[in-house]
């Protein structure tokens, strides 16, 4: 995953593990001889366009909202599609309701009509106070969660527990994508136990022992925190 960083020159683009205090507590009842965090690049404007999600700072908002109505005004005044200038025409009244395009309901021809423009708030935008800038772990997971994103976990024995970044509301067939393609494809189902009751029960085969695996199909909803196991045919 990529985030693009927007007139904050207190980070500085690069790849960045994304310390999860969850995964460390499952960690310490697995003891496994890896643990591996979700890992998230920072990108710089230049290459904002690329990212799936920005950071800002709240004061910056205005700015971020400027050129995207700057953009869409100057595409505006070029088109000759009355359907692309209607889209068009719509973006601009959102924009200069000081609104980011993301927040607004647009339906999923829009969504993909805009796809190729130079939009930098039709992907989430997450406004920061200067006071999460004090913990770069907080700040990200911050990032995540309200861009709607999610974590899952697996436990692969002795040899790693591992945190896997997914949308929120994919499902456990995509969810096993994350991991492998192989995995995706002979899917037969996934064995679930929460962040909560793993914890509560005090560990993998105590949670087993207490009735809370549950199993579920290709079509279960994943919950953040789901501590999964997925069999498949090989």
């Amino acid at each position: 995953m990529k985030i693009g960083i927007f007139s904050l020159s207190e980070l500085n683009p690069g790849k960045y593990n994304i310390k999860d205090p969850r995964l460390d507590q499952l960690h310490s009842f697995t003891k496994s001889q890896k643990k591996t965090y979700l890992e998230v690049e920072l990108v710089g404007e230049e290459k904002i366009f690329e990212a799936d999600a920005v950071l800002v700072p709240k004061d910056s908002c205005a700015d971020l909202i400027l050129k995207d109505l700057d953009f869409v005004e100057t595409r505006l005044s070029r088109s000759v599609d009355e359907k692309e200038k209607a889209l068009l025409n719509k973006l601009k009244t959102i924009l200069e309701k000081e609104e980011f395009i993301f927040q607004v309901g647009l339906s999923p021809e829009e969504k993909q009509a805009i796809l190729n423009y130079s939009l930098i708030t039709a992907r989430p935008v997450v406004s920061l106070e200067k006071k999460d800038l004090e913990d770069v772990d907080n700040l990200l997971l911050k990032a995540l969660k309200e861009s709607g994103f999610i974590s899952f976990f697996t436990i692969a024995g002795e040899k790693e527990t591992r945190a896997w970044l997914i949308k929120e509301g994919t499902a456990a067939w995509e969810a096993a994508g994350a991991i492998h393609s192989d995995i995706q494809k002979g899917f037969i189902r996934a064995e679930v136990i929460s962040f909560s009751d793993f914890i509560q029960a005090g560990g993998e085969n105590q949670a087993k022992q207490a009735g809370k695996l549950h199993l579920e199909q290709k079509d279960y909803v994943m919950q953040d925190g789901d501590i999964v196991n997925f069999r498949f045919n090989k």
